[in-house]
């Protein structure tokens, strides 16, 4: 009999995601969510429309490309809600407690013509502090070599306990510049 090998729990989950990312509605990238507590899958979410409104599939239009809209930027535009946002929603929809959780995310871009395009999944900096806030204690992040890196979002908050929360390092690459104006305002 030939021996088989089983995927570690971290790449089961890991696909669960990636499956999950398959149900969005965006033309620009997929992006699925799932919520690990105790061993058990508490929630899912994908990118897409909120419920009940037409999502860029049905619209045969995305708002953020027409105004040709840099990936990352002006999320205020965009129809979708993002799936570690829907992840967390939907698991308060059920009235299941994220605290303790791990959140694993699968994202891959598309580029003009639908084609995938691999990266390493990261939650924007508005997931990242609802994620912080959900009380999710581990962020997993599929890499673009099929490896899972693991975060641990108390140190998110530690850093940012530290420094100002946008000389984030790992979301952004550089520090901001601290403004040299001071300010003169006479009371």
């Amino acid at each position: 009999m030939a021996k088989r090998k089983r995927i570690s729990k971290e790449q089961h989950y890991m696909n669960i995601a990636r499956v999950v990312s398959l149900r969005t509605s965006c033309f620009r990238a997929q992006h699925g969510s799932i919520i690990v507590k105790n061993d058990q899958i508490i929630s899912t979410g994908y990118t897409g429309a909120p419920r009940n409104t037409k999502d860029c599939f049905e619209r045969n239009s995305c708002l953020r490309r027409e105004m040709n809209i840099p990936s990352g930027q002006r999320y205020e535009l965009c129809r979708s809600v993002h799936s570690e946002q829907n992840a967390i929603i939907n698991a308060a929809r059920a009235g299941v407690s994220t605290i303790g959780s791990r959140m694993y995310l699968y994202s891959v871009k598309l580029d003009e013509n639908g084609k995938v395009v691999p990266i390493n999944a990261f939650p924007c900096f508005i997931c990242k502090k609802e994620i912080v806030n959900a009380g999710i204690s581990e962020m997993a992040c599929h890499q673009t070599d099929g490896s899972i890196k693991v975060y641990k979002t108390k140190d998110w908050a530690k850093k940012w306990q530290k420094k100002d929360l946008l000389d984030d390092m790992v979301q952004y690459g550089v520090k901001t510049v601290k403004s040299k104006v001071k300010n003169n305002i006479n009371l």
